[in-house]
């Protein structure tokens, strides 16, 4: 799941600023006067590959009054929605009553939460910082936001913590296959949900945005454990005006991080519209598998179901690994044979293989296709093995593997998917090259390979290169 990072503190202590830097965005209003920030922000951020969503809030002073105390209720509706807190003070002002009001809240609501200790430049951080260890927190982090100091360390910190912490937790409360279930709004997914169930587990009706919360239910199949979880449809971005349907995408988007298998439903009677395809992308994006369910099929004649299959295989054409069912969520037609799929995908997603098969298919497709010349050099790959699953990651090594083109890429990718028989999920490739330890090396003269250099100047004769001698220990 996608962590969710609230940012809190005083008014004027940096948390727009924070909020910027960690989304690499100006989404934030920032200027030196308290009060600006009112209403939440939500950003997305992403860092060394891991994604995360930030929410900047107002002030907490702890006598709101009028508009400052929605304000504050702003700020602790963050806080109820977050995965870990961030409390941020102020390193030049010091501590004061209101950052002690905060803490004592913090702790009352048992949030994993740390001290962020903010504007520690042009002073010593550790002095800056040593009025807030009264507050009870663990080593805090020293940065400064708005010159952007002391971020990188302090999510190096965080983030592999949260995902190690959240994975476990996902086993143990959402066990055996978790299958996402995403799409625009009023496309059927509730009444999907409930199909697959066999029961009418969550409420449905003819109206868009009747699921709000992303629901978990698990339950068990032909002795297969199960969760699926039905998800908020996700409307265009000009269209999402409630702060509620703001916070229902950031759940859906949770809810695709989480899941093993994603099934994408589409809605027959309007097509394949392009927020379908910005659904795909986020799934793809996230390494998730695909699996694609056009739903109400039934009432439709010939000639239109011909259309709609013709468009879906035009435009997903990219997406040719992926299964395709044409379903009626509502009678149950074509559902059952999903579950085959959501195998199929599952098994794909979490495969092991050994290194020296992957090594072998390799060799087999460098073979079969040599891989192109580079400033007179061919291309090398000499090995390859697993890096990881979900989605199934393939680490390949050689020399000069920055300057492999992309469609070489993907003749290596569909070479592997086609012998390893992968399904529904897609592989991620990560090219590593082998450094020369002698490139940054400066070649130091011996004085007796100075003289002779010197004299061959002299007499204009060519000059060689000394070999280059290894230290003795």
């Amino acid at each position: 799941m996608i962590p969710v990072i609230a940012l809190v503190g005083r008014p004027n202590v940096g948390k727009s600023t924070l909020f910027n830097q960690m989304t690499r965005s100006r989404d934030a209003l920032v200027a030196d006067f308290p009060g600006l920030t009112r209403d939440r922000k939500y950003g997305e951020g992403n860092y060394e590959g891991q994604r995360f969503i930030v929410i900047d809030t107002g002030g907490l002073t702890g006598d709101e009054e009028g508009i400052d105390a929605e304000m504050a209720r702003q700020s602790l509706q963050a806080v109820e929605e977050a995965t870990i807190v961030l409390f941020l003070v102020d390193g030049r002002a010091g501590l004061t009553a209101g950052d002690e009001m905060i803490a004592d809240h913090l702790r009352r609501l048992g949030k994993p939460a740390h001290l962020v200790v903010n504007k520690t430049d042009g002073q010593d951080p550790d002095v800056a910082a040593s009025d807030f260890y009264s507050l009870g927190f663990d080593q805090p982090f020293l940065i400064a936001a708005s010159h952007n100091r002391g971020i990188r360390s302090m999510l190096d910190r965080l983030l592999p913590a949260i995902e190690e912490a959240d994975a476990e937790d996902r086993a143990d409360r959402y066990p055996g296959i978790r299958i996402g279930i995403v799409g625009r709004p009023n496309v059927g997914k509730s009444t999907l949900v409930n199909r697959m169930l066999g029961e009418d587990r969550v409420v449905v009706y003819d109206m868009p945005g009747t699921t709000r919360d992303s629901v978990y239910i698990p339950y068990e199949r032909q002795g297969q454990e199960y969760t699926l979880i039905d998800t908020a449809g996700v409307r265009r971005r000009k269209n999402v005006r409630e702060v509620v349907e703001k916070f229902s995408i950031i759940k859906t988007l949770q809810a695709i991080d989480d899941a093993h298998v994603v099934i994408l439903v589409i809605d027959a009677r309007e097509g394949l519209v392009d927020q379908d395809l910005h659904l795909i992308g986020f799934v793809l994006d996230a390494g998730r598998s695909l699996i694609v369910a056009v739903n109400k099929w039934d009432g439709m004649d010939g000639e239109d179901r011909a259309r709609v299959k013709e468009q879906v295989q035009r435009r997903l054409d990219f997406l040719d690994y992926a299964d395709k069912h044409y379903i009626s969520a509502l009678h149950g037609s074509g559902v059952g044979v999903m579950y085959d799929s959501v195998a199929d995908c599952y098994e794909s997603a979490m495969a092991k293989w050994q290194t020296n098969r992957l090594t072998a298919i390799l060799q087999d497709a460098t073979a079969q296709h040599q891989p192109p010349m580079v400033q007179g050099r061919r291309i090398k790959l000499r090995y390859a093995h697993q890096g990881g699953s979900n989605p199934p990651v393939i680490v390949v090594h050689g020399n000069q593997v920055d300057a492999l083109p992309g469609a070489y890429k993907r003749y290596l990718e569909n070479t592997f998917r086609r012998v390893l028989k992968v399904t529904g999920t897609p592989i991620r490739f990560e090219f590593k090259g082998s450094e020369n330890p002698y490139a940054n090396r400066v070649n130091r003269l011996t004085p007796r390979q100075k003289v002779k250099q010197d004299n061959d100047l002299k007499k204009g004769r060519r000059i060689k290169k000394p070999r280059m001698k290894s230290k003795k220990k």
